[in-house]
């Protein structure tokens, strides 16, 4: 398997300079004609991600599942569900991955499981099972019955709306659940359930597979207490958050299963934790390699700052100055110990060249500026499926298109008449329409009807018109992923801002030694006149001479940065 470069020249760091590519299969290419992606789909277009470059496919959940949250509600640790494939089929992505030099990190989702599971089965099946214990079973809240207003044992809000317990009839308990009711949470207080995690993390680990993304894994313990939250004005139920996004316990718990499932294995594997409502703080503690828990995290602050006081369904307007000033923060706060992973989408986030960006006016200029803002940071760079082309939001015109659990959720609840609008501009499904391959029926995805509409400018945005082409984003983002393997101060160079009185310009340093990188780039629609580039070079690496490395707009216009530009530079070789 090829090794990348290894950070400290050790191969515990290969994954510093490498890029992972995120797969969520449903989407991705379709094998059988039934309209829904599988693993059939993804081994044909192995060869699209061998010629981008990357080096880790991270395949979001294909475990059996009844799909209620698209896979993130599993039935079935150790499968894959029909609908996807088969487990010889998993077998061979592995084996073809590797032999073209590509690791395969896989979704670990522990927090909760489908209430599908065998385990939950039995949970639920009498107070006296087992079992009860491996979930959160509670009896009505004091001087309550069973299934009365207020009766819940706290006053915990679910991710999807409503409350987070649940009545079971037959005992009259409730079980918790942070996400949908057919998600019960995990009790990880019970040391049966941690060695049931490892155990699965093995069996996975055992078959080939380098690595897992943990789904909401600080969640994972619960202040045992179980406290009522604190009730927002105007808002029906508790924020629960300060009681489990970093409970008492988790730490513990994430070294137990990395030593167990790690720790007597040879060779390089990747371990990443999404972490919802992670601070910077307890991101170093996290990814400090001396503490053996995480090699990096997904943190959403970045992620925040379209939303308004009201949360994601609020939308504020975008600042590129806000955001700025959150990637500036994190590279900051892990830049001496920790790791940053850097991306702009995943399968949860609207496109980014639709969210920040301007798909209409400066598409390829902003998907492209977007794109080396990112990837030039200190950190792991994540692409997500399509963000290679530059694949925009879905402009859906009814909700009949909708498939998302929490977008359906919220458009039920709302008392708004534009919620289309809002799901149009940050819903989860804007990232989940398939993947635009061609310009031929449903963009070259499936020979049949897709699960989820196509977005229709795959008329001119695809990647077979994109591969080898002019002003294509795809190519943009090989030089991207070329410039990470065979240029080091990228890789393990330190980050420095440098501020530029104009807000929507975000110019950083890379330096390594006698090397050094400058980016510059213009996050706005409006050209900026009179950037500083002399002070910005004599900052970046004094009395060395510069030349150009990278750029999206041709020729520089002078000391003006033009809408949607970026300029890198690098000094020249004495």
């Amino acid at each position: 398997m090829r090794e990348p470069t290894a950070a400290g020249g050790g191969p515990a760091g290969w994954w510093r300079s490498a890029v992972v590519y995120h797969v969520y299969l449903r989407s991705f290419a379709d094998s059988d004609g039934d309209g829904i992606g599988d693993l059939g789909g993804l081994l044909s277009r192995l060869d699209h991600l061998e010629d981008l470059g990357i080096d880790v496919v991270w395949l979001g959940p294909v475990y059996p599942s009844p799909h209620v949250d698209n896979g993130y509600d599993v039935s079935d640790y150790c499968g894959v569900d029909p609908v996807f494939g088969t487990l010889e089929q998993l077998d061979e992505l592995i084996a073809e991955l590797h032999r073209r030099g590509i690791r395969l990190v896989l979704d670990l989702v522990v927090n909760h499981t489908s209430d599908e599971h065998p385990w939950f089965r039995e949970s639920a099946s009498s107070p006296d099972s087992p079992k009860r214990d491996w979930y959160w079973w509670r009896p009505p809240r004091a001087g309550f019955a069973p299934g009365e207003p207020g009766a819940e044992p706290n006053n915990w809000e679910s991710f999807f709306s409503g409350s987070a317990w649940t009545l079971d009839p037959a005992s009259g308990e409730y079980y918790l659940h942070l996400f949908s009711p057919r998600q019960p949470d995990l009790n990880w207080e019970n040391p049966a359930v941690r060695e049931a995690v490892c155990d699965v993390m093995n069996w996975w680990l055992d078959r080939g597979i380098d690595g897992f993304r943990m789904d909401v894994i600080n969640f994972i313990s619960k202040d045992p207490a179980l406290p009522d939250g604190v009730v927002a004005p105007g808002a029906r139920y508790g924020d629960g958050f300060p009681w489990y996004g970093y409970g008492p316990r988790v730490h513990e718990y994430v070294r137990e299963i990395h030593e167990r499932a790690f720790g007597h294995r040879p060779g390089a594997f990747l371990t990443i934790g999404e972490m919802p409502g992670v601070t910077p703080d307890q991101a170093a503690r996290f990814t400090d390699p001396r503490r053996g828990e995480f090699d990096m995290v997904f943190q959403f602050e970045h992620m925040g700052v379209d939303h308004g006081e009201g949360g994601k369904w609020d939308l504020a307007p975008y600042d590129p100055a806000r955001l700025i000033d959150s990637l500036v923060r994190w590279q900051d706060a892990l830049g001496e110990v920790g790791w940053n992973s850097l991306y702009w989408s995943n399968h949860d986030q609207p496109r980014v060249v639709s969210r920040f960006g301007d798909p209409d006016l400066f598409w390829y200029e902003s998907a492209t500026a977007l794109a080396a803002t990112l990837h030039l940071q200190r950190g792991t760079p994540f692409i997500y499926q399509g963000e290679e082309l530059g694949m925009t939001n879905m402009p859906f015109t009814s909700l009949d298109q909708v498939r998302d659990i929490e977008s359906l959720n919220f458009a039920r609840d709302a008392a708004t008449a534009d919620v289309l609008d809002r799901i149009r501009r940050i819903g989860r499904d804007n990232a989940r329409t398939p993947v635009q391959w061609t310009a031929g029926p449903h963009a070259g995805f499936t020979t049949g009807e897709p699960w989820i509409d196509v977005n229709p400018n795959a008329s001119w945005l695809n990647a077979q018109l994109q591969r080898r082409g002019e002003r294509s984003v795809y190519e943009f983002y090989r030089a991207l992923i070329r410039l990470r393997h065979e240029t080091p101060v990228i890789v393990d160079g330190d980050f420095l801002h440098l501020p530029v009185d104009a807000p929507a310009v975000f110019a950083y340093a890379r330096r390594l030694d006698d090397d050094a990188v400058l980016v510059v780039a213009n996050l706005s629609g409006e050209d900026v006149q009179e950037v500083p580039w002399g002070r910005l070079r004599e900052t970046a690496a004094p009395g060395r001479a510069w030349e150009p490395l990278l750029g999206n707009r041709g020729p520089r216009a002078g000391d003006t940065l033009r809408a949607w530009e970026i300029v890198v530079e690098r000094v020249r070789a004495a």
